[in-house]
């Protein structure tokens, strides 16, 4: 399988990459700055330079042409309002629209677990134009005709990977103020599973860390 990460040097994605072709599949790693190259290279994919955030429909479509499967794993990294949903919004909106244009079918979508209209977020919160950015990323994915997959993590860590999780219910773990935690190392594995996973297909995978193996979760 072709597989197109997008985001290639995130926390969660530079788990992935490793994961994705050990397991023999052929993986390009989208960054945005030349210096970054190398690095994807250095971890086992090809790399791609391309801006998703200044690029169009049609550019990105270029970039995944012969891919079977996108995985967003980009962001903004807050800080900045604008930029924020620029790339969390705006930028993965064309991508999925992109992914449609070049005829990629599979597409998984790194969100967060609390992507919900009612998220509770203030919207004088720092965290709100990111939580609004990745709602309306997720609610078009949910739109299209995709093999669409959405996986929302709780908080990040970055322990080591543990290999299981516990799924949980619309935000639950956060409107019952439980610890939501989970290493993005795990992350990496719930995505890399996730694209071999075929019930997982068209739905929001809210977990943390649990006692299941990643697998048998997703099954579940």
């Amino acid at each position: 399988m072709k597989i197109v990460v997008v985001g290639a040097l995130g926390k969660v994605a530079r788990h992935l990459l490793p994961l994705l072709t050990k397991s023999g599949h052929d993986v390009v790693g989208v960054v945005r700055k030349p210096e970054q190259l190398d690095v994807v290279t250095d971890l086992g994919a090809e790399a791609l330079l391309l801006d998703v955030e200044t690029s169009s429909t049609d550019q990105i479509a270029t970039a995944l042409d012969g891919a079977d499967a996108v995985v967003w794993s980009a962001g903004a990294g807050g800080g900045n309002p604008d930029r924020t949903y620029a790339v969390d919004r705006d930028a993965a909106i064309r991508s999925m629209d992109a992914a449609a244009l070049a005829g990629v079918r599979r597409y998984v979508m790194v969100s967060w677990i609390g992507s919900v209209p009612d998220h509770g977020i203030p919207e004088d919160s720092s965290f709100y134009p990111y939580a609004d950015a990745k709602l309306a990323a997720d609610d078009h994915l949910r739109g299209t005709s995709l093999d669409w997959t959405i996986l929302g993590p709780g908080s990040l860590t970055d322990d080591a990977a543990t290999g299981r999780i516990e799924r949980v219910a619309d935000g639950t773990a956060l409107e019952r103020g439980e610890e939501s935690a989970v290493p993005r190392a795990d992350v990496a594995q719930v995505a890399a599973d996730t694209l071999r996973e075929p019930l997982t297909v068209g739905a929001f995978v809210r977990f943390r860390s649990g006692e299941t193996p990643i697998p048998d979760a997703l099954r579940g």
